[in-house]
């Protein structure tokens, strides 16, 4: 009996690439290699499962040229790159990688924010340009981070994580937003207040943003909210580029109508905003929240093992929609 056959569709740990051989006949993808949407569906022919990295778009023209098609996997724990109704209506299972970046993506979101208010990147700039001939006492001051005012928009497991470490670890006082209030135990576990969202933007010394991404959520950081800002305050990005208007920041920050930015995601990435690069009080990283090498093989190993559970037993280890198997 032949085995399934899978697509990886990018670059991954060669053990990750064993692990699944010893299940399925596996194409891989060479490094640096990304697919254009109508590669992306010539290599799907005949696949049972793909797994994904979160760039590739799985929407309904995609399943319907690929109709062998029974699980796309994706690495990451965000999956906006999933058009959910057309894989449930198609029969597609969908899966993610939640849990195991949760730990690591909070600790990269709090040192973005301690990068951004301590102004970390503007003085190493200035420090490498040869520009530091004396000491001042203003020479590069910063915001406080202990015994300021956090505020999270967002508040599932990232969230929480973030909120534990300001609360308890820098005495914060910590505030969030939500589509829905936690239970009165998280919120004590976490030290946070349920707020409004606009109390949030007008209160919070730092804000940082951790809400998926959904067309709902397109650009909900605008004009409009950066103007509710202190002009002392940070924003950090670390959960979908399309969440924040570029466009708005990029004026606030050069207005210093807020103080500094930190930004792990963009609108359109790999491709920056170049109007971002102008802008001296912003932080720019390519999207390496979870990047440490444990994190990285872990989600990539939950999303084999997504793969190898649906297409030999027909349950997912971590789905995210109800499909029943063929």
């Amino acid at each position: 009996m032949s085995r399934p056959a899978i697509l990886i569709a990018r670059n991954v740990f060669p053990e990750v690439v064993e692990r699944l051989r010893e299940h399925f006949d596996v194409e891989t993808t060479p490094p640096g290699v990304v697919w254009s949407a109508s590669e992306f569906v010539e290599r799907l022919q005949g696949k049972a499962g793909v797994l994904t990295t979160g760039g590739e778009r799985i929407d309904a023209a995609l399943l319907a040229a690929c109709p062998q098609l029974k699980i796309v996997s994706n690495l990451a724990v965000g999956y906006n790159n999933f058009d959910l109704d057309a894989m449930t209506a198609a029969g597609v299972q969908a899966t993610n990688a939640p849990d195991v970046l949760t730990e690591t993506t909070a600790d990269f979101g709090f040192a973005l924010l301690m990068a951004t208010a301590r102004r970390i990147a503007e003085s190493e700039h200035f420090l490498r340009a040869g520009q530091w001939k004396q000491w001042s006492l203003d020479l590069f001051a910063g915001a406080d981070i202990h015994g300021s005012t956090l505020g999270i928009l967002g508040m599932g497991r990232i969230g929480q994580a973030i909120a534990r470490r300001g609360a308890h670890g820098f005495g914060m006082q910590v505030i969030y937003h939500n589509r829905s209030r936690l239970d009165a135990d998280k919120e004590a576990t976490c030290g946070a207040r349920y707020v409004s969202r606009d109390d949030l933007f007008a209160r919070a010394d730092h804000v940082v943003l951790v809400l998926p991404y959904t067309p709902a959520a397109h650009h909900t950081v605008g004009a409009a909210e950066l103007a509710l800002m202190k002009p002392t305050a940070t924003l950090v990005n670390i959960a979908r580029g399309g969440i924040v208007d570029e466009n708005a920041l990029v004026a606030a920050l050069r207005e210093k109508r807020i103080a500094a930015a930190g930004l792990d995601v963009f609108e359109g990435e790999p491709q920056v905003n170049p109007d971002l690069l102008t802008v001296p009080n912003v932080v720019l990283t390519p999207h390496i929240a979870s990047a440490t090498l444990p994190t990285r093989m872990a989600m990539a190993m939950l999303a084999a093992d997504n793969l190898i559970a649906y297409l030999t037993t027909g349950r997912a280890k971590s789905p995210l929609n109800s499909v029943a198997p063929r």
